[in-house]
């Protein structure tokens, strides 16, 4: 028997709008499901787009997620040569963001008026197309490495973000949004190459008697078995 809130077990994509909390939008999930639930890389309130939602057992699978690259489009007041952001950048972590100073998350201590000097980060910048420039808003197109803060791109620049959408995620895409429908474990993680065993095997798997040290997709028939050292069950 499988414990409660460990199904449905899947990927879900989302297309956030503007407004709600990354948070939010998993909980909405979480009440309407009846399983557990997690995101794979946040989005600010005031960003729209791809969201990636696991539910159920396949919240084991957020650590093979949250490390992909992830596509953007923003609008910025832009008042610098873009040509300095390409390449690898040392920005600084915006003072609304998650990140935790001594303890406590930043955009609290942000809230209360609290000064902090915030870190700086190592991110890529692959890619930086420049789309439209038009009474001061420049409109940009930017595939970054995971963890790279858009609005600390647009201070730099010397402008703020007047509006920000995540288009990719990996191979996922915005436009296959859809919170009806919850992607089988197995295609979670198509980047993966696919490992096939018998019931024999899945079983020992799972029962710990054998282990897959490499980064496959432990699959049997279409049920994900395991991933590395991550079983399902």
């Amino acid at each position: 028997m499988v414990p409660r809130g460990l199904r449905p077990t899947g990927l879900v994509l989302v297309d956030k709008p503007a407004g709600p909390s990354s948070f939010a939008v998993v909980k909405r999930l979480r009440d309407r499901t009846g399983a557990r639930a997690g995101h794979a890389g946040t989005l600010d309130p005031f960003a729209t787009g791809l969201l990636l939602v696991l539910l159920g057992s396949s919240t084991r699978l957020a650590q093979y997620l949250v490390g992909l690259d992830k596509r953007y489009r923003t609008e910025i007041d832009l008042r610098a040569r873009l040509e300095e952001f390409r390449g690898d950048v040392e920005l600084p972590v915006p003072a609304a963001s998650a990140v935790k100073i001594e303890g406590e998350r930043a955009y609290r201590l942000a809230r209360r008026g609290v000064a902090v000097e915030m870190p700086t980060r190592r991110s890529s910048v692959r890619e930086l197309v420049l789309h439209r420039y038009e009474d001061g808003i420049a409109e940009l197109e930017l595939l970054v490495s995971s963890g790279t803060y858009v609005r600390a791109i647009a201070d730099a620049l010397g402008g703020h973000c007047s509006s920000l959408r995540r288009t990719e995620v990996g191979p996922f895409h915005v436009e296959d949004a859809d919170e009806e429908r919850v992607l089988v474990p197995v295609e979670a993680l198509p980047f993966l190459p696919v490992l096939e065993v018998s019931e024999e095997e899945a079983t020992a798997i799972r029962k710990g008697r054998r282990r897959v040290g490499e980064r496959v997709r432990v699959v049997c028939g279409e049920e994900l078995v395991a991933v590395n050292g991550t079983v399902l069950p």
